[in-house]
């Protein structure tokens, strides 16, 4: 795997930790998740603006908000208790297989 996709895997990896840090920050009232959703989410825009130098915008774009939606819903599941329905899993497995898509086409 080339660096350009390292950084964007890790930009979504990022994108995940602040959706999830969202949650935790309880709408910015509290100090220590607060800060780690705020450095996730610049960490992840940055990632994905240096990946996005070398790979197209617009696969680089979907393949992050891919990986960020699909690792926040099982996430929310794991940690939230959300339910773990047919249709969500479908949903998921249909977000990875176009994020696989992208980057076989690419």
């Amino acid at each position: 795997m080339s660096t350009p996709w390292i950084l964007l895997l890790t930009a979504a990896l990022f994108e995940v930790g602040w959706a999830i840090g969202l949650k935790y920050a309880h709408g910015f009232t509290r100090l220590w998740p607060s800060v780690w959703t705020a450095l996730s989410m610049v960490l992840s825009m940055l990632l994905l603006a240096w990946a996005a130098r070398s790979l197209a915008i617009g696969t680089a774009y979907a393949v992050w908000t891919g990986i960020g939606a699909a690792g926040t819903a099982l996430l929310g599941v794991y940690l939230f208790d959300e339910p773990f329905t047919l249709a969500r899993m479908a949903g998921v497995a249909l977000i990875v297989s176009g994020v696989l898509l992208l980057k076989a086409a690419s």
